[in-house]
């Protein structure tokens, strides 16, 4: 091993996943060796954005993070960077900051419960294509992980509208990046310290041990959504759809 002034030397590193080649610093350090990768965050300041940042924001891997929120975050890092930009559906002010990224993690949405199906299709297909095309432009070789949700319906024919909604979103991302993975969580468990929880998760979160033990395919922790999507970047996954079990098996990658 190389170092210098007690520093562990930074190279670069050609590295062929399952579905792409991936060109990333490459950091050896006396116990460990990891490659290195910028990656945006959307949705930081909702319960599945803010624990995925969590798990950036510890990991050794994750060396820049830019996270694009409506509204201050409220959270300080040194390799934490913030923009605030209130209309997703027009990135051009902001667009030359977001170039030069490795990747992306899209945490972004909304229920459908109390809005229309075109509301729900414009706040979630339309606004997801626009962020996602803008990066594929600037960042052609990205690696795009977008949460979707179990259940979604990937041949967009099918009876519930949200799924069909979702499943062609998926659709759509796949066709525009090279990389993409589409994870679709159940219930999920949240991060100890987490500040952007539901209202009403802790009248719930008693169900998480319960359901994990009897139906281990529907119950996952934000944690291991987070440590998955950092392990697509740096070792891929034969599928670019991850259900709760693929989401768990990444995790321990």
């Amino acid at each position: 091993m190389q170092w210098l002034k007690g520093r562990p030397v930074c190279r670069l590193l050609l590295i062929r996943t399952a579905r792409s080649t991936l060109r990333v610093p490459f950091t050896e350090r006396a116990d460990t060796q990891f490659m290195r990768f910028k990656t945006i965050i959307t949705g930081a300041t909702g319960m599945v954005g803010e624990g995925v940042l969590l798990e950036c924001l510890n990991h050794p891997a994750v060396e820049q993070i830019l996270v694009i929120n409506r509204k201050p975050g409220g959270v300080s890092h040194p390799k934490l960077r913030e923009i605030i930009h209130s209309d997703f559906l027009n990135l051009a002010p902001i667009e030359p900051q977001l170039a030069g990224y490795d990747a992306c993690f899209f945490c972004l949405g909304v229920s459908s419960v109390g809005i229309s199906q075109a509301e729900y299709k414009h706040l979630t297909y339309d606004l997801t294509l626009n962020v996602a095309q803008l990066l594929a432009k600037g960042n052609p070789d990205m690696t795009f992980c977008y949460v979707t949700g179990a259940g979604t319906d990937s041949s967009e024919r099918g009876r519930t509208a949200w799924a069909r909604v979702k499943g062609a979103t998926e659709n759509a991302l796949m066709r525009l990046f090279k990389r993409t993975y589409m994870f679709r969580p159940g219930f999920m468990k949240a991060t100890p310290g987490q500040k952007n929880v539901k209202s009403y998760y802790r009248w719930i979160a008693w169900v998480y041990p319960i359901g994990r033990a009897l139906y281990p395919a529907g119950f996952c922790t934000l944690q291991e959504v987070g440590q998955a999507m950092i392990n697509a970047v740096i070792k891929g996954y034969p599928r670019p759809i991850l259900e709760v079990k693929d989401i768990v098996q990444l995790a321990k990658a």
